[in-house]
C-alpha cells in the first residue's frame, strides 16, 4: 500500500448459495475503498473463518444451514465485541429483526435493496453507525410493542403452524392437553389473535416462526 492510500474495507460474505455471493461480492469489489476478502457458506464456516480474518464487515445471510446466521452472529459477536455485522435477508418480518440485532448485529438489510442502500450501509456501518433504515426501524418498534412469548409458547406455537390438534402437541411436548390449552389462550392473547389460524398466519408474518 502506497503512503497517504486508505486500507479499503474488508468484507466477509455468508450465504449458503453461491451465486448471491457472487452477486453480492461483484457489487462490492468494483468500489474503490472496499474487498470482498473472505466467503462462506455456513454459520460454522463464518465464525470460523472471522476468527482467522477478522474482516471490517461481515455480510451474515439470516437463514443458513446449520447454525442460523442470527447463531452466527451471536457466537462471532460474544467473542468479538468490535465485530461488525449487518444481516442480509429475504424476511422483514419484525422478530427476525429484533433477533438479530439481539444478537450483536448492526443494522438488517433486506436483499431486495438497491445495491446503492447495500454500498452506503457498509460505509456507514464502517464507520461506527447503526444504519437503520425508516422501514427497519418501524418493524423494530412494532416488535417492541409486543410481550416477549416463552420458550415454551413458541414451541407450542410452532406445532399450531404445522397444523397440530392440542391433543398430539401434549404428545409431541410430553406435557399434559389441559397445560397445552393454557398456553394457548397465552399465545392468542399475546400475538392479540382470536384463533389457531390467525396464530398461525401472524407467527408467519412477524418471522416468529419459519416454515422449514
Amino acid at each position: 500500500m502506497t503512503a497517504g492510500a486508505k486500507k479499503k474495507i474488508c468484507v466477509m460474505v455468508v450465504d449458503d448459495h453461491f451465486v448471491v455471493r457472487m452477486g453480492l461480492s461483484g457489487s462490492i469489489n468494483v468500489e474503490a475503498d472496499m474487498a470482498v476478502t473472505t466467503e462462506a457458506s455456513t454459520g460454522e464456516q463464518a465464525v470460523a473463518a472471522y476468527r482467522q480474518h477478522r474482516p471490517d464487515i461481515v455480510l451474515m445471510d439470516l437463514k443458513l444451514p446449520g447454525i442460523s446466521g442470527v447463531e452466527a452472529t451471536k457466537a462471532i459477536c460474544t467473542e468479538f465485541p468490535g465485530a461488525a455485522v449487518i444481516m442480509l435477508s429475504t424476511h422483514d418480518g419484525e422478530e427476525d429483526i429484533y433477533r438479530s440485532l439481539q444478537a450483536g448485529a448492526r443494522t438488517y438489510l433486506l436483499k431486495t435493496a438497491a445495491r446503492n442502500e447495500l454500498i452506503d450501509t457498509i460505509r456507514a456501518v464502517h464507520a461506527g453507525q447503526r444504519a437503520i433504515s425508516p422501514a427497519v426501524g418501524a418493524r423494530l418498534a412494532e416488535r417492541m410493542m409486543h410481550p416477549d412469548l416463552t420458550a415454551r409458547e413458541i414451541d407450542v406455537l410452532r406445532l399450531i403452524v404445522k397444523g397440530r390438534s392440542n391433543k398430539e402437541i401434549a404428545a409431541d411436548l410430553f406435557i399434559a392437553e389441559v397445560t397445552v390449552k393454557l398456553h394457548v389462550g397465552h399465545i392468542l392473547t399475546k400475538l392479540s389473535v382470536n384463533d389457531r389460524t390467525q396464530a398461525a398466519t401472524t407467527a408467519l408474518q412477524r418471522g416468529l416462526i419459519h416454515l422449514e
